[in-house]
This record gives structure tokens, sequence and C-alpha cells, in this order.
């Protein structure tokens, strides 16, 4: 039976999309910490995936691009193991449960709840790195297990539930503690993401088997997000952390607001929605301008420091 070249076509284009999707979402991820699993997942169910086989499919696909980023980070050494190894295990306990046993249940009460949060860490992590540059007072204090563990175990069940969210949950909590900085915030968080994928992988297909999940899909993505991977661990050993958490804080409030204005508490039509996404972008863009301005003028001072 021949197969008809315009079916072929098609499926090209849509497997090339999905690439280029992969592409820029670990791209985006590996360079802030968030946004591969929400930015898949979101295209996945745009074009008629059921949620389930989804997150399914894009927890297929971080299996191979957070091996391959947390590998870059390691490389560039952006990550500390402590951390990777104290908010990993309960994330992938968390991961295997919500895809298991809890994944039925409706995130829907709960996500706007936890953007409220999520959005307030953002709004302090955009104020605090803006204004300030990178909170010194605590940083490199050791991350306790008391705080990693919980923060680990809430992110890896909304991942696995929400099809993302082990970096939006994760990658402000520790942030705004202060006691690491952001290029090895994001390494640790994208590294310990790997057992988080391995775990709601085998989670779903403990819970619904391999059911709507396309392979030729999962490796789409995987190949656009191998290609990013070290991209993005080169780009968070060159940004000024001044700069990348200002950066951080704009991806986490855009995120959140987003989640809130679309929740069923506000359910807010395009044309409210639109000029608050406009008056972020504003915000955001000047934000990261002064804290550019800030940061050269501070190395400015240290260079003539130094020749004195």
């Amino acid at each position: 039976m021949a197969l008809d070249p315009t079916d072929w076509t098609a499926g090209m284009r849509q497997l090339i999309l999905l690439a280029l999707v992969g592409l820029g979402a670990q791209l985006v991820d590996g360079s802030l910490g968030m946004a591969y699993g929400v930015t898949s997942t979101t295209l996945l169910l745009a074009i008629g995936t059921n949620p389930a086989a989804a997150s399914a499919t894009v927890h297929l696909a971080e299996i191979g691009t957070t091996l391959a980023s947390g590998f870059s980070h390691w490389r560039f050494g952006n990550v500390d193991w402590k951390v990777v190894a104290k908010i990993g295990i309960p994330g992938a306990v968390g991961a295997f449960a919500g895809a298991t046993f809890l994944s039925s249940l409706s995130t829907e009460v709960a996500a706007p709840v936890m953007s409220l949060v999520l959005l307030a860490l953002g709004l302090y992590v955009l104020i605090r790195f803006t204004t300030f540059g990178l909170p010194r007072t605590n940083l490199g204090k050791p991350l306790r297990k008391r705080f990693l563990a919980p923060l680990g175990l809430v992110a890896g069940f909304v991942d696995s539930t929400g099809g993302g969210g082990w970096g939006p949950v994760g990658t402000p909590a520790i942030l705004a503690s202060g006691r690491l900085e952001p290029r090895k915030t994001i390494g640790s968080i994208d590294t310990s993401e790997f057992l988080v994928a391995v775990a709601a992988s085998v989670g779903f297909f403990v819970g619904i088997g391999n059911e709507g999940v396309n392979f030729t899909w999962v490796l789409a993505l995987l190949a656009g997000g191998l290609i990013a991977a070290p991209i993005a661990a080169w780009l968070v050993r060159h940004i000024p952390p001044r700069v990348l958490g200002s950066a951080v804080g704009g991806v986490i409030i855009l995120t959140n607001v987003r989640t809130l204005l679309r929740s069923d508490w506000i359910d807010a039509s395009d044309a409210v929605k639109w000029p608050i996404y406009g008056l972020i972008y504003v915000v955001w863009a000047a934000a990261l301008a002064y804290s550019v301005q800030q940061h050269r003028a501070n190395r400015d001072v240290e260079r003539a420091t130094e020749t004195v």
C-alpha cells in the first residue's frame, strides 16, 4: 500500500516542529532552570494528546535531555551534588506517586494557590537580584535536608501530575534562600531532574502502560533537547549572576501570572490578559537592562580598584 505524500510531508513537518520545540524548551530550561516540561506538554495537549500520555511522552524525552543537561552542567562546574541528592531522591518519590496513584486527581484547584506562592517568590527573586545583585549574606551556607526533601517531594508530584513543575517549583525556592548562586541552582535542579524523569516514566508505565505514547514524538523532542543541552550549560556559566537572577525572576512571574489568569478563579479574557502580559514584558526588559548596566558598572569599579 503506497504512502500518501501529503501525509508523509505533514508528518515530517510535525516531527521537525517537535524537535524545534524540544530544542527551544531545553535551551530555556538549561539556561533558566525551568520550562521544558511546561512548554512541551502544552504543545502536545494543543494537538490533542490526552494529559497522561502527554506527560508520559515529555518525561520519556526528559530522561535523555536531563542526562545530557546534567552532564553538560557538571562539565562546566554548575552542579552541587549534595543538593542533587537531597532534592532529587524525594523528587523521584513524589514523581512516581503522582504518576501512578495520584495522577487521576485534579490539580486545577491547587494550581492557582501554588501559583500565588511561586509568584511571590518570583517577585522576590526579580527585585532582589535586580536591585542588589547576588545575595551574599547566606551564600555558601548549606541547604538543609529538612528544606530540600519536602521541596523535592512537592515539586516531583506537581511535575508528574501537571506535565511540568520541577523547575518552576524548585528553582525559585532555592534562589530565594540566597544560599546557592544562580548557575549552581540551575545546574543542580536540571541534573536532579533526571531522577524525577525516570521515576515519573516508570510510574506512567505502571499506571497506563504505553497507551497514547508516540515514541517517534519522544525521539523528536529528545533530538532537539540534546542539541540545546551543552549550549545552555555554557550560557549559564558565562551569564553574570545578577542578570541570570533577573532573567529567572521574570520567567517565574510570567509563568505564574499566566496560570492565574487562566484559572477558574479569574478566567480573564484576552482583552485583559494581553495588556497584563505586555506590562510584565516591559518591566522585565527594564529589570534586565538595569541588571546589565549595574553589572558593567560594578565590573569597571572592580577593575579600577585592581589597577590602583
